[in-house]
């Protein structure tokens, strides 16, 4: 079992939206990517981020988006679409998807619209 499984998503949270206002996009925009992907409103992602939600808790509560499987590349070297555990894919797609907002991919082209 990885350490990132019983990390709190509250905790890597602030590092998503740094990453991407840094790049000139907004924690509105890490927010709609993390709805995309989870179905988590605005409310209940602060919801979780508020109650130390581990990302294990968090991907097991989510309905995740029915194209997730669009999501394909590198993070870190390695790729989102053959990580085998699939609790790991489900952090890398999160990884991924902000990577590609904080590195200007317009929002429906990370969206997979």
């Amino acid at each position: 079992m990885s350490r990132i499984f019983t990390t709190s998503v509250a905790s890597v949270y602030p590092h998503y939206v740094t990453k991407a206002e840094r790049k000139g996009r907004t924690e509105g925009e890490v927010r709609e990517v993390i709805e995309w992907l989870t179905g988590f409103d605005d409310a209940a992602l602060t919801r979780h981020l508020d109650d130390g939600t581990t990302f294990e808790e968090f991907f097991a509560a989510a309905d995740l988006n029915d194209h997730v499987d669009q999501i394909t590349g590198s993070v870190c070297g390695v790729k989102v679409q053959e990580v085998e555990d699939p609790l790991m894919r489900q952090i890398r797609y999160l990884d991924k998807l902000v990577d590609e907002l904080a590195k200007g991919r317009p929002m429906e082209k990370v969206l997979r619209s």
